[in-house]
């Protein structure tokens, strides 16, 4: 008669699956709770002491760690020497082995989590019970999703067994499974002493979605999460509307809410192709959108949009006459959806603002490996700056700086961003060298520039970019400082007038 060993934490659908594994004549062996549960359920079950001769003990943590319960899961039944050595132990086989771990992730989770806690929800039986069985797939059936049991009751129905591709599959699966596992334990261990550059790095991700295709239409493309949920992001903001996001959509969403963060009075930040074309701050939402809007009319088409507050009807009109490819908002009026959503394809998505910020990585992948640094969460604040010219910055031109220096921290460098001290006038972005992106920006902000500063993400290399500046209508730059011709650029300011800051922080975003 075929065994099957079944414990697990999550016991979704496990009675209904031992039945049917009963009514195929698969004799059950279980542990503990779960054992329990289907005694209720009046399902015959085998104790795993019945099996092992040998009581569960230290609070459940050995229980199947034994010969007995390992050999049958390892042992080759095409192999003499293993069914030999199976017969003389009186080592039963196990054909199918249903096991989900302890809840390691949810225990970390929780606000109030102690170690202790954390540590006694590390599986050591499970992990074990399910990699010697997957190993053993040419005869063990591993179940570790219940997604998976009615296609393992279907075969074993149809056809007195599973298939050796479906076993195959489910293993891979198991692997999958376990390394995430310990990829999470290993991370939360890591972070708990410390260790800022360990030797090993292992990243686990969930996917969130399958996405129709990559960058470009012949790439194929998927969205994975962190199972351990970073509220105010991208993977966390929910679609209440229009089609599927595309992996450029994703990519333009994350930099725009990060953009957003930056700011906690209303602010609307449009973004193209990982850039902002348009930031504006006011005092209300609609506001801060008209700001955004004027900053770029002709960029913002086909953008994407993110607004801090709660979008009312009044901006939801303003939205609707441009063609927009995502809206991510806190909420939106009862009005204001009905008028968005005459648009079908335009998506809708909403996202909790008031998460703090939290510290951590990023990675980057590279051919052959991965970068990993810290987010870029330093900003500098205006009494750490350093003003090194003769004229000094007028308060509005502090406010302005202080803007664009928000902003200027998410343009991909060579960055250079124009504004006034309620949005965006000009951006050079992405450019070979800083005085093509001076260019750029005031080009775009020609006209438009009483009251205007200039940003700049690094040093300037050479006192071009000043003077271009100054005689383009700019009184006043902020930049980090550090070249060593500072002093040029310093003299070439005072010439013309300009006020200068250093901030003594550089924010190239490649």
């Amino acid at each position: 008669m075929k065994r099957a060993l079944i414990s697990v934490s999550d016991k979704a659908g496990i009675v209904e699956f031992a039945k049917a594994l009963v009514e195929n004549q698969v004799e059950i062996i279980s542990t503990g709770g779960t054992k329990q549960v289907l005694v209720e359920a009046g399902i015959p079950t085998i104790g795993i002491e019945e099996v092992t001769n040998f009581p569960e003990m230290m609070d459940g943590r050995v229980k199947t760690l034994h010969p007995l319960i390992h050999g049958g899961l390892l042992g080759r039944r095409d192999l003499v020497s293993h069914t030999n050595a199976m017969e003389e132990y009186g080592i039963q086989p196990i054909d199918f082995v249903c096991v989900n771990l302890y809840p390691f992730k949810e225990t970390i989770l929780k606000k109030d989590v102690t170690t202790a806690d954390a540590i006694e929800n590390i599986d050591i039986g499970g992990p074990s019970m399910l990699r010697s069985g997957a190993k053993n797939y040419a005869s063990v059936t591993v179940v570790v999703d219940p997604a998976d049991y009615a296609l393992v009751i279907a075969e074993l129905t149809e056809n007195g067994g599973t298939t050796l591709k479906t076993r195959e599959r489910l293993a891979a699966k198991v692997f999958r499974h376990t390394a995430s596992y310990d990829a999470l334990i290993a991370n939360y261990l890591t972070d708990l002493v410390g260790e800022e550059a360990p030797e090993k790095v292992t990243f686990t991700y969930d996917r969130k979605q399958s996405l129709r295709y990559g960058e470009n239409s012949h790439q194929k493309a998927s969205f994975y999460e962190d199972p351990l949920t970073v509220d105010f992001s991208i993977a966390n903001a929910k679609q209440i509307h229009g089609k599927e996001l595309s992996y450029n959509n994703i990519k333009d969403a994350d930099a725009a809410i990060r953009i957003a963060r930056e700011f906690s009075e209303p602010v609307a930040v449009a973004v193209k192709h990982m850039n902002p074309c348009g930031v504006g701050i006011g005092e209300t939402i609609y506001e801060a959108f008209e700001h955004a809007y004027q900053a770029d009319k002709v960029s913002i088409f086909g953008g994407i949009i993110v607004l801090n507050r709660e979008v009312d009807l009044a901006t939801a009109e303003k939205l609707h006459t441009i063609f927009l490819e995502i809206i991510i908002a806190p909420s939106y009026t009862k009005e204001a959806l009905a008028c968005l959503t005459k648009k079908k394809n335009l998506r809708l998505m909403t996202l909790n603002f008031e998460q703090p910020v939290v510290k951590g990585t990023e990675q980057v992948s590279v051919l052959g490996g991965l970068l990993i640094q810290e987010q870029d969460l330093l900003l500098g604040e205006a009494p750490e700056w350093d003003v090194v010219t003769e004229r000094i910055p007028t308060v509005e031109e502090l406010k302005a700086m202080e803007f664009a220096w928000k902003v200027m921290k998410h343009v991909k460098s060579n960055a250079i961003v124009v504004a006034n001290d309620h949005h965006t006038l000009g951006i050079g972005a992405g450019q070979m060298n800083r005085v093509g992106s001076v260019k750029i920006a005031l080009e775009q902000a020609a006209g438009k520039l009483e009251g205007a500063v200039l940003a700049s993400d690094a040093f300037f290399p050479m006192s071009d970019s000043v003077e271009y500046a100054a005689t383009h209508g700019i009184e006043a730059i902020i930049q980090p400082g550090g070249s060593i011709k500072d002093q040029e650029s310093i003299e070439m300011a005072n010439k013309y007038g300009v006020t200068m800051v250093f901030t003594k922080v550089r924010h190239f975003r490649h």
